[in-house]
């Protein structure tokens, strides 16, 4: 099968689908004459024209405003930010527009949207753009929240996030989108709300989602050498979540550590480990561990934020915390 990068595998659901359906178009910064602010919309302006390919004046709150107003008027609009950290500027839109206007207006308009960029630290770029909100986002009725962590992923769940009748957010790593993996030639869709086990084992379950599911393998990978046996899953979406594949993973391992690049508090960690506890407690056997970035803001300095980011080092740490306890 052919290899291809994560932004091309992006680029390829996004034409596909321009093609496909007449409705959708992409409007953000620089996607057009730049080609994209990471060439994830490379040579589409010269295929799709600029009423399909638009470019936007840094006012992330005006033009997605425009984006959910077309979406109520039959448009599927593809909007993308430059990071989802400029996504604050435009969360009144996102959140009381987009996310409410189904159940607001009784079912007579909807958004049928996907809202994409990058997501998490990018390394030594600082505070302001180094933030992680899927857990923000999922805590919305009314939004879908997609973090795919492979190019096989990024293309059939971005296909299908474009057909979603609900507005849906989408979240890529920067760091992913020179990423090469396996991508199929042909048309395919990825279901959202469907985890995948990115690898199979059978002493400790590691949860997680995005870049950091990379983290996970090759903590996973290190653990094989110590002779213990790492699960991985990849939730893939965090909005809907797929539970029943982390309860019945942890049924088959009976521990549980769930790592996440965001902070502690009320993070999706947090809501897998209720729910494991929930409906899995009386095949646990060590109390669940979560990874997740120290409460702080980002620093600049790279060796601070390897202390704070989750890490394999404590991924590996928190599985030998669960896997040896009796």
């Amino acid at each position: 099968m052919r290899e291809i990068q994560f932004r091309e595998a992006l680029r390829e659901a996004m034409s596909e689908e321009m093609r496909r359906d007449k409705s959708v178009y992409l409007m953000g910064e620089e996607v057009a004459e730049y080609n994209g602010a990471y060439k994830v919309s490379q040579g589409m302006l010269d295929e799709f024209g600029p009423e399909r390919v638009i470019d936007t004046p840094i006012a992330e709150l005006g033009f997605a405003g425009v984006g959910v107003g077309s979406a109520m008027n039959g448009l599927r609009p593809i909007i993308e930010f430059m990071t989802f950290n400029f996504s604050l500027v435009a969360i009144d839109q996102i959140i009381n527009s987009a996310a409410k206007i189904l159940s607001m207006s009784g079912g007579q308009y909807g958004a049928p949207m996907v809202f994409r960029g990058a997501t998490g630290n990018a390394g030594m770029l600082g505070a302001q753009h180094s933030q992680n909100f899927e857990s923000w986002y999922a805590n919305t009725p009314g939004l879908k929240v997609v973090v795919p962590s492979t190019p096989y992923d990024a293309k059939g769940l971005l296909k299908s996030s474009i057909r979603d009748n609900d507005p849906v957010i989408y979240m890529e790593s920067e760091l992913m989108y020179g990423q090469k993996g396996e991508v199929p030639e042909g048309e395919y869709l990825i279901p959202i709300g469907v985890a995948d086990i990115k690898k199979e084992g059978s002493d400790v379950t590691i949860v997680s989602f995005g870049k950091i599911v990379h983290v996970a393998l090759e903590a996973a990978a290190e653990l094989e050498k110590d002779g213990i046996s790492c699960e991985v899953v990849d939730l893939r979406s965090v909005k809907p979540i797929d539970y029943a594949t982390v309860v019945n993973s942890v049924k088959k391992t009976n521990r549980l550590v769930v790592v996440e690049e965001a902070w502690p508090l009320a993070a999706i960690s947090s809501e897998i480990a209720y729910h494991v506890q929930k409906n899995a407690f009386d095949y646990l056997d060590a109390p669940i561990q979560r990874v997740n970035s120290i409460d702080a803001p980002l620093p600049y300095a790279p060796t601070l934020i390897e202390a704070i980011l989750p890490n394999v080092k404590r991924t590996i740490e928190a599985v030998k915390a669960v896997a040896y306890q009796k």
